[in-house]
């Protein structure tokens, strides 16, 4: 595919998730399009299971609204850089954020199959969101990974040691 096009999909992708419209960011997918957000741990493959991230991304951000600023290619795959805006709302991360519309650098990597977009990989940094929303990143973690390391009653939190009292 011709970095023209991977741009244009990828742009038009941008557009309709700033417009929180579900329908029209679907039909730009894969029917095997696999999502994957490493910040929140999360992955969705296929139209139902992205249909309900998107849904739910957009219950917890509904001002989303992002900006693709720049982009590299090779012969598969094509990183974007740029900028996100938007308002962290709910309880879903165990926190109650304050209101703040937070600015976010974001890059994104897209690769293509049937002139679609095949896989979505999008990372940013989940400090940089919670300090801008106005609530701890540690109690985000705990709510987001429960059984990492360092969460209450995982393996190498506090009180946890083997043998601790």
């Amino acid at each position: 595919m011709h970095e023209r096009r991977m741009v244009e999909l990828a742009q038009a992708l941008a557009v309709a998730k700033s417009r929180q419209d579900v329908p029209a960011a679907l039909r730009l997918l894969h029917p095997d399009m696999l999502l994957e957000v490493p910040a929140f741990g999360t992955t969705a493959r296929g139209p139902a299971a992205n249909e309900k991230a998107l849904r739910r991304f957009f219950a917890s951000f509904p001002d989303y609204d992002v900006t693709l600023e720049g982009s590299a290619s090779d012969a598969d795959s094509l990183v974007c850089w740029g900028t996100a805006r938007l308002t962290m709302t709910g309880d879903r991360f165990g926190v109650r954020p304050d209101g703040s519309r937070t600015v976010l650098p974001v890059f994104i990597r897209f690769t293509f199959r049937d002139d679609l977009i095949a896989s979505e990989r999008f990372f940013f940094d989940l400090s940089v969101l919670c300090a801008g929303s106005g609530v701890s990143t540690d109690a985000v973690r705990r709510t987001l990974f429960p059984g990492a390391p360092g969460a209450p009653g995982a393996p190498g939190a506090p009180g946890t040691e083997r043998g601790a009292r």
